[in-house]
């Protein structure tokens, strides 16, 4: 499985966020790859989510299954959502997170799935730690695992 994280924002390495993200990634045993940008123009409202959707989107691999996480997209269960993956899993699969304004439409439109893990907004660096806990959950339903539990 060849896994990658987009997002928009660069987090600090001695942040809990980060401390949590590095310990699910590794024990998740794929080789995930975070990879995190920031638009330097001084930008705001469409023109900035545009800018941003440019860089997350840049050397995309062109068979990616892509999961833009956005509050407007569908909601689904962790065994759901370890189901809804599981047929792409000989596919690179790339999870994208935009920034404060939330993913601009081009995004949404080459995303094969758009997924939201809930209505509450929460902080970007916390949802990579979220989404990582969820990435070592696939893993583990996918092994059979007992981790998760319905």
């Amino acid at each position: 499985m060849q896994l990658q994280i987009r997002a928009i924002g660069k987090l600090k390495k001695n942040t809990p966020e980060f401390a949590i993200i590095s310990d699910y990634i590794k024990r998740t045993r794929w080789p995930v790859e975070v990879k995190e940008y920031e638009e330097k123009k001084a930008l705001t409202g469409p023109e900035l989510k545009q800018a941003e959707a440019k860089l997350l989107l840049k050397d995309l691999p062109t068979n990616a299954f892509v999961v833009a996480l956005d509050e407007h997209g569908k909601t689904l269960s962790s065994r759901e959502l370890a189901t809804t993956l599981r047929p792409s899993a000989d596919r690179p699969l790339v999870f994208i997170i935009g920034g404060a304004d939330g993913l601009d439409e081009s995004v949404c439109q080459r995303a094969n799935l758009i997924l939201s893990f809930g209505r509450m907004t929460l902080p970007h660096f916390l949802m990579r730690a979220v989404l990582a806990e969820q990435i070592y959950r696939i893993r583990t339903l996918w092994d059979g695992h007992p981790y998760h539990r319905d």
